[in-house]
């Protein structure tokens, strides 16, 4: 992978990640343009250069993390992670499956989109609470919720928030506490991908890790990956909140169903390239929300 390919992939990340449209189809998505094999070594990258979109989320909201924390907050998060880490941890091969299969995040992209046109709808009638009335019961839940991004597709962000509007929270308070809750999920994906996962480079198992500090090309497209992923994370954390309140939801389901429509087309226009990719894939198992 160059290093033009890595900050692509970033940028895509980073832009994405925090957005109710689904960063794993659009990195599909990216990856099917650039021609890249989604090799172990890919995933890898992409995965690891969450810790980027993380710190952006942790530097816009450093009072609330640090300055304004509390051990109620920090355990709020904990516990409405959970849900994700265990599910994910059992159904992690399933899901893996998913991804040879991009035609179904295509589709699901599609459906989610579908859904999104009518969120504004039906939670437009409910008193909404601040972020200050999510109890853990209401974290957890909204924890659950976030677990139907396991499908590839659905999209994190999206699952997240619609958690929170069902649980009787703003907008504004949904998407911050899905930015919150972020950290820790893909703080989790990130250390486990890069410290404990098995990796396969050229026939040899390796550390997420080893790979990193395997070369110096490695190294530094981690290091500006994750520069990227960070500097884009920043500005789309900072303006998707009022960008939310002004226009909601519909605009995101429109763009979801144009992309997904987009990368049918793509995939059952060119199944013999997705097929010669697909035989260069290692089986993994992420979960990438």
């Amino acid at each position: 992978m160059s290093v033009l390919e890595a900050l692509i992939l970033a940028l895509v990340e980073g832009l994405t990640e925090f957005l109710p449209i689904s960063s794993t189809a659009h990195l599909l998505f990216a990856e099917h343009l650039l021609g890249i094999t989604p090799t172990d070594y890919v995933k890898m990258f992409t995965v690891s250069i969450q810790f980027g979109a993380i710190l952006a989320v942790v530097v816009v909201y450093r009072q609330r993390f640090f300055i304004q924390s509390s051990w109620t907050f920090y355990k709020l998060l904990v516990l409405s992670v959970i849900p994700a880490l265990v599910l994910g941890k059992l159904f992690d091969e399933k899901i893996e499956a998913v991804f040879e299969k991009p035609l179904i995040v295509a589709v699901v992209l599609i459906l989610g989109g579908a859904i999104l046109l009518c969120v504004d709808r039906i939670f437009s009638h409910q008193n909404p609470a601040s972020d200050k009335d999510i109890s853990l019961r209401k974290g957890v839940l909204i924890g659950f919720w976030q677990c139907l991004a396991m499908m590839p597709g659905v999209s994190r962000s999206a699952a997240s928030i619609v958690g929170g509007l069902q649980q009787g929270l703003s907008r504004k308070a949904a998407a911050e506490f899905s930015f919150f809750l972020a950290v820790p999920t893909m703080a989790s994906v990130a250390f486990y991908s890069l410290m404990l996962k098995n990796w396969e480079v050229h026939g040899e198992v390796m550390k997420g890790y080893e790979m990193v500090l395997d070369s110096n090309h490695n190294t530094m497209i981690f290091l500006l990956g994750n520069v990227a992923s960070f500097a884009v994370a920043f500005l789309a954390v900072k303006t998707f909140i009022g960008f939310l309140q002004r226009y909601g939801f519909k605009i995101w389901g429109i763009y979801r169903m144009v992309v997904g429509l987009i990368l049918v087309f793509i995939f059952l226009n060119y199944p013999s390239d997705l097929k010669s990719r697909k035989a260069d894939q290692t089986t993994t198992s992420v979960y990438l929300p």
